[in-house]
């Protein structure tokens, strides 16, 4: 058995230490008071006899102080309560060394591979990712109940980013930086006025996002769009002072030629502004932003002309891909692309699909962008097109005091996620077990969502004055508390979850692909989003439902309920759990069942959702990724692509990474063995099993075959 100790860490089962601590307690009492070396062996034989294969030292703790009473040793079982009780003040006194230690010593790999924009063996990463740590230990000890932080250790629930709680900061937001650009703002209390060229607003733009970055966890997206009235003032510039210089010398097709190719300079040099800023700024929380750029060519829009020739230039851009230290072309992880398809632009003959299909060619060279249909958007939104948060949660309609929809300049207060398969195991087929347990479990959900929710209430302006005070959620005056603002649905607040697929075949025997499966994961579905629509109604906060990419949960849950339950064929033994309403990566299924599939559960997770689809390497094959691009338009909002094609990113080096004879995988054109440094995607089906020589004689991970 494992023991899981308030810390959160994991030791080995030690039943001497309950003997001593029993005896401790007996050594303070009369002798009528004691109790027998018997009684303490039966004690213990009670707490083995669980045939658990981990507890918490909790409740081990607890089955003594009743096993004490039920002897009517109650002066006893009150001096081991003391006893107790002044080992945990003890405890409490030093939690986190162990902790800070590992980190500095780069021992600690949950922390340094939770995220893929931080380097934790740097320095100013490092000061983050300890104040981390000492912000999760009070989070857990002192902050949040006592069977909230019981329900995330026994994996009934996830209490995201536990490492920020500590401070009055908020998730994932949409910039209004349109705001921000049009009427300036201050940073460092320095005023910003409003750009006159298109350069300059892309070097504003990226150092709004760096300092909205520094004051809140989570991504920050941000509508390209507001740069074209930019992109129109620097031709403005540039025709005015070309036509002054050289008006009386030359036509006005010579000056309009003159006046494009500085448009032209300016474009590219802006964009690339943008692409090496967000790459090299760092926060002061140590880490590159997480920041998505939003594509959409809105036919609406009076710079859709100017709009088209931006987006054209980060999809160029992209499609080369950025230098690394040795020269290099590699894709860069930010920014984030996500770019929308509509009428113009959905390769159905539009006057845009020129840009698609540059898109096309980036996603099949550099996985980006992502995917948003205008027409499927607008069907699950009030007829609005927006994009998600950087953290891909998405907000819901709400007008402003003159009937306007609003999104940009707002946020998420945070997320709790569900773990789904842990009740199907502990219900084991029984449906009456289960929909009562799955109600318990949302309302232990729901208070800790307003955990989130009540550490947000009554700050002030002054805690962030980039995001309050200064435009980039709002406006208010110094000192004025925010409250308005996580109230009424203007923010939202997630409750994520995780494993619809293996609940589903821990309840009814079969996939949720299937016609019982679906049935009963829809009802599931339902459920949730009837759980959220309540507490939305009843509080006016906007709780939404939301289908977290959080992988590494994934891998969490499941980790922790094979340690609790056991092996379970396709379900704890796989070693992960699905993401959200996704189909299994194992199933035999094509790109575009898996997106009408999928479609269906994105509009009950308003709050949140994404799916993609895995493909082979698709450079010499555009066509057929250019069809699921039209699919992705008609039927599904919001998709991505994985491409099964191996990338070395030391050399750029993009055949197939093999494993060599020291069982390592190792790039072939340079050599490089760390795996950090490599797309490696045959291991996206999540197999963790032995390598294996196939009949070629060729070694390869055994997933791989079977995925293929």
């Amino acid at each position: 058995m494992k023991v899981i100790k308030r810390d959160g860490t994991t030791v080995s089962y030690d039943r001497n230490k309950i003997k001593v601590a029993i005896q401790k307690a007996n050594l303070e009492v009369e002798p009528a008071e004691k109790v027998t070396d018997e009684t303490i062996e039966y004690i213990i034989t009670c707490i083995e006899s669980k045939n658990r294969s981990r507890m918490l030292v909790e409740d081990i703790q607890d089955i003594i102080e009743q096993k004490l009473m039920d002897e009517k040793k109650f002066v006893l079982a009150k001096t081991y309560i003391i006893y107790r009780y002044s080992r945990e003040l003890v405890r409490k006194a030093n939690t986190t060394d162990d902790s800070i230690l590992s980190l500095i010593q780069n021992r600690n790999k949950d922390v340094m591979e939770e995220n893929s924009n931080k380097n934790a063996t740097v320095a100013s990463t490092q000061r983050d990712l300890i104040a981390g740590e000492v912000s999760k230990d009070l989070t857990k000890r002192i902050l949040l109940p006592e069977k909230i932080s019981k329900a995330h250790e026994e994996g009934v629930l996830h209490f995201h980013d536990a490492d920020y709680f500590l401070q009055p900061i908020f998730n994932c937001c949409l910039i209004n930086i349109k705001d921000m650009l049009d009427n300036g703002t201050v940073m460092n209390g320095k005023l910003i006025e409003s750009p006159k060229s298109f350069q300059v607003a892309c070097t504003v733009m990226t150092q709004v996002i760096a300092a909205v970055a520094s004051s809140q966890y989570g991504g920050q997206s941000v509508d390209v769009r507001h740069l074209g009235k930019y992109l129109r003032k620097s031709r403005e510039k540039f025709k005015a002072k070309v036509t002054a210089e050289f008006g009386d010398l030359v036509s006005e097709e010579v000056i309009d030629k003159m006046v494009d190719d500085r448009l032209q300079d300016e474009l590219r040099s802006g964009v690339q502004t943008i692409q090496y800023q967000i790459n090299t700024l760092m926060t002061t929380n140590g880490q590159s932003p997480f920041v998505t750029l939003f594509l959409n060519l809105d036919k609406d829009d009076e710079y859709l002309k100017e709009n088209a020739m931006i987006v054209e230039e980060i999809l160029r851009q992209r499609l080369e891909g950025i230098k690394n230290e040795k020269g290099v072309y590699v894709t860069p992880a930010f920014p984030k692309l996500i770019y929308v398809l509509d009428e113009h632009n959905c390769l159905k003959g539009g006057e845009y699909d020129y840009i698609t299909e540059l898109a096309v060619k980036c996603s099949a060279k550099r996985l980006y962008p992502d995917y948003i249909s205008a027409k499927k958007m607008r069907e699950n939104y009030e007829g609005n097109v927006f994009s998600c948060m950087g953290c891909r949660s998405f907000l819901t309609p709400w007008k402003d005091e003159n009937g306007e929809y609003k999104f940009e300049g707002r946020f998420n207060q945070g997320v709790v996620s569900l773990n789904l398969p842990q009740i199907g195991i502990i219900a084991a087929g029984d449906e009456e077990k289960f929909w009562s347990l799955l109600e318990e479990r949302l309302e232990l959900c729901y208070e800790a969502l307003m955990c989130r929710h009540n550490a947000l209430m009554g700050i002030t302006s002054d805690v962030s004055p980039v995001h309050w005070q200064y435009g980039a959620i709002a406006r208010l005056e110094k000192g004025e508390k925010i409250d308005k603002l996580l109230l009424d649905g203007y923010s939202t607040i997630s409750l994520g979850y995780i494993g619809l697929y293996e609940v589903t075949k821990l309840m009814k025997g079969v996939s949720h692909t299937t016609p019982a499966g679906s049935e009963f994961a829809l009802r599931v579905m339902n459920r949730l989003r009837a759980a959220t629509d309540r507490w939305k109604a009843e509080t006016g906060i906007g709780f939404g439902l939301y289908g977290s990419p959080a992988e590494s949960l994934c891998y969490r849950f499941a980790r922790i309920d094979l340690e609790r339950f056991g092996s379970i064929p396709d379900v704890t033994d796989k070693g992960y759990y699905t993401n959200s309403y996704h189909v299994d990566v194992r199933e035999s299924i094509d790109a575009f069942s898996k997106f009408r599939f999928e479609s269906q559960f994105q509009k009950i997770s308003s709050g949140g959702a994404i799916s993609y689809v895995e493909i082979p390497n698709m450079r010499n094959n555009l066509d057929a990724l250019a069809e699921v691009v039209r699919f992705i338009y008609d039927n599904i909002q919001y998709a991505e692509f994985n491409t099964k094609s191996d990338y070395c990113h030391e050399c750029g080096y993009d055949g197939e990474i093999m494993i060599n004879d020291d069982n390592e995988w190792e790039c072939p054109q340079c050599g490089n063995k760390d795996h950090a440094k490599m797309n490696v995607t045959r291991r996206t089906c999540g197999y963790l099993g032995e390598n294996f020589w196939n009949v070629g004689k060729t070694k390869e991970i055994k997933a791989r075959v079977l995925h293929l």
